[in-house]
């Protein structure tokens, strides 16, 4: 009876083959000391193409024609080991995404995303089912042959760290190793990523453009990478919204001083440094806001003349202060770029501004008689979501034809 009660069974596993992926699911495979996967879960064609068609509009507050999804994905979460540059090579321990068509094959391009700014420690890639931008990724991309890929970044995703926002080296390690790790999971799975392309949103801009440069530096082969938003100097960014406002600046701006000045202290070292910044009355509930904590966002002022100190507002003062001179290391543009890069800018961003959208293409070609590496492409009267949204089937046509 045992005999033919585990025939029963297998028969019914091979009859039910979907029983058989759901056990799998949540299950860790362990590749080595430093790397882990599991698989998460899976999203079919169907849902992809409501992510395209009613998600992402919603989301972004833009129509947008998307070539719809043609298969299904499978999700996982890595777990890798890394350090933190900033930290004297300090051990951790980061987490990223891993989309897979789910179709047969054994070799895909790759596209590695780094996100945009966000405020839940879990809106990242491996937990997509809370990353909007991230959702959309894997609908266009991965519902069309490729793999998808995404670092969470240090303090983000299952990371024990704070965060390190626009923390460069860290920016850079976390990605670099993330794309060791999944390729480390693409061999066990027997799946192969000839070409790799790079792609990011608004922070995640600037962490492909600082991705981009180690990469090269390494030798590590990139086919094209594109960004939308992408702040790739962030002392222009930030001197814009100090010194020379526009009247569409965006009410939630305040979040990146915040979120900068607290991850500069911590990363490189400088105690006091947040403080130095924030004015008194706003120092505590900034805290909370950065680690994640309880608090009220109401009580943040929009108002950077209230949030930050008046000293600030001086171009000079900021320029020398430790905060300021942190800020101005923070570009990733400023190398000679070999890769072809597209910068897809908005016409009226809240966060971006047009120059700063095309600076990147403006410093390469003003390097002797230009190069030409590096192309800025406008989406037109798009908002920041509007430009992300437009941008993505733009790299997909881009990518595809390369």
């Amino acid at each position: 009876m045992k005999l033919v009660r585990c025939f029963s069974l297998l028969l019914l596993l091979q009859l039910l083959p979907g029983i058989s992926a759901q056990a799998q699911d949540n299950q860790i495979v362990k590749l080595s000391a430093s790397i882990e996967y599991q698989r998460i879960g899976g999203w079919d064609a169907d849902r992809l193409n409501k992510i395209l068609q009613v998600d992402t509009p919603a989301f972004a507050g833009i129509s947008v024609t998307y070539s719809p999804a043609r298969n299904a994905v499978r999700l996982y979460r890595v777990t890798y080991s890394s350090v933190v540059p900033e930290r004297g090579n300090k051990p951790t321990v980061a987490s990223g995404l891993i989309a897979i068509p789910d179709v047969e094959g054994t070799s895909f391009p790759m596209v590695s995303y780094e996100h945009g700014t966000v405020y839940g420690k879990q809106e990242v890639p491996s937990f997509p089912e809370q990353s909007p931008e991230t959702q959309l990724m894997i609908a266009q991309f991965a519902g069309q042959g490729y793999v998808v890929i995404g670092a969470d970044y240090f303090g983000m995703g299952t990371s024990a760290e704070t965060e390190g926002y626009m923390v460069k080296a860290s920016h850079q390690q976390a990605t670099h190793d993330m794309l060791i790790a999944s390729r480390a999971v693409l061999d066990h799975l027997k799946i192969a990523t000839p070409k790799l392309f790079l792609a990011g949103w608004s922070q995640g801009g600037f962490v492909t453009m600082a991705m981009l440069e180690k990469l090269e530096q390494s030798g590590v082969k990139v086919d094209a990478a594109a960004t939308a938003s992408a702040p790739v100097d962030v002392f222009v960014a930030l001197n814009g919204f100090l010194n020379f406002p526009r009247k569409n600046d965006a009410s939630w701006l305040n979040s990146l001083f915040i979120l900068s000045a607290f991850s500069f202290e911590n990363y490189y070292g400088m105690p006091g440094l947040a403080r130095s910044l924030i004015a008194d009355a706003y120092y505590d509930v900034s805290r909370k806001a950065y680690l994640r904590e309880p608090f009220n966002a109401a009580d943040v002022p929009t108002d950077l003349h209230k949030l930050i100190r008046a000293d600030y507002f001086d171009p000079q003062f900021f320029a020398a202060s430790a905060y300021g001179r942190l800020v101005a290391q923070t570009q990733a543009y400023r190398w000679i770029i070999k890769s072809p890069v597209r910068n897809y800018y908005g016409e009226t961003d809240e966060a971006i501004s047009v120059g700063l959208g095309q600076l990147a293409m403006t410093y390469q070609r003003a390097i002797g008689a230009g190069n030409p590496a590096v192309e800025a492409l406008s989406t037109g009267n798009t908002s920041h979501r509007g430009t992300f949204a437009t941008a993505v089937p733009k790299w997909k046509s881009w990518f595809d034809g390369l």
